[in-house]
């Protein structure tokens, strides 16, 4: 009923940037109001448990894990049904397939339950 795209994955060397991007979308049946849902972005490194990186709520609180904070930045447009999570001096411990999520309350993104997830996007970051 929704499905969430993510893109921007790619290879970059330690130090650079990337704009990953989510996009929701849904079939003609089905409605999706994205202003009522938190938003979040997760990351799995190989054998490491998935882990919530960034997250935004329906009002525009944003909250992020220690290991990011400061380098990464999470956003939405709510008019194309989009979030944005930009990765700023990325270091190679952020290599990972990074995930978008929506969830109806912050918890379930925080219990790692969210309501919709993406199929996934890689990052590598590598010299």
């Amino acid at each position: 009923q929704v499905q969430l795209a993510e893109s921007g994955g790619g290879l970059v060397r330690p130090g650079g940037s990337l704009r990953l991007s989510c996009v929701a979308s849904t079939s003609s049946s089905f409605s999706f109001t994205f202003s009522i849902y938190d938003m979040g972005w997760y990351r799995q490194a190989p054998g490491k448990q998935r882990e919530l990186v960034a997250s935004i709520s329906r009002g525009g609180s944003t909250d992020y894990a220690d290991s990011v904070k400061g380098r990464f930045t999470i956003s939405t447009d709510n008019a194309k049904n989009t979030w944005y999570l930009q990765m700023n001096n990325l270091k190679s411990e952020d290599t990972a397939d990074y995930y978008c999520a929506a969830g109806s309350w912050i918890s379930r993104l925080q219990r790692g339950e969210p309501n919709y997830w993406g199929q996934g996007t890689q990052v590598t970051v590598s010299s």
